[in-house]
């Protein structure tokens, strides 16, 4: 979706957007449907074009722990110069390629939902929280103990 740029005084956006799948397809996004898009586009007296938008959606990520897909809600607040996202020799804006570069910054690195760890166990394995673990008796403490000390 491309916005011409060829505007007077700003450029209202309000708009719904399914951002194509080919946009995500290496990332750990599974799906990124409705995206509303509002606020405007404008140029300041120096002729830089600015964008005044929010961002918000909800995209389907894969739980890190239960591999099932999960929602995930993103609220972004975009009040920038857009020079680097103009097409060159064109007085475009490709706006799929904008939302892209704000919306991947919004992609958690570890997301999980789950709460209760002990439905996750196999033959030998269970998943334990960092309370657990810590808790649990390490054959190292007395060791540990002696790198506290001063001497």
């Amino acid at each position: 979706m491309e916005i011409d740029l060829n505007f007077n005084e700003s450029y209202k956006i309000d708009e719904i957007v399914n951002i194509p799948s080919s946009y995500y397809e290496n990332s750990d996004v599974k799906k990124l449907d409705n995206i509303k898009v509002f606020g405007k586009l404008y140029y300041d007296p120096e002729d830089n074009l600015y964008a005044d938008v929010e961002i918000s959606g909800t995209m389907m990520l894969i739980d890190d722990i239960s591999l099932e897909e999960v929602e995930y809600p993103f609220s972004i607040e975009y009040d920038d110069i857009l020079e680097e996202n103009l097409k060159n020799n064109e007085n475009t804006l490709d706006l799929f390629e904008f939302l892209w570069e704000n919306i991947v910054l919004e992609v958690p690195l570890k997301f999980t939902k789950v709460t209760n760890l002990s439905e996750f166990h196999g033959d030998g394995w269970k998943l334990i929280s960092e309370e657990e673990n810590i808790q649990k008796d390490n054959p190292f403490s007395e060791l540990l103990k002696n790198f506290d000390k001063k001497e």
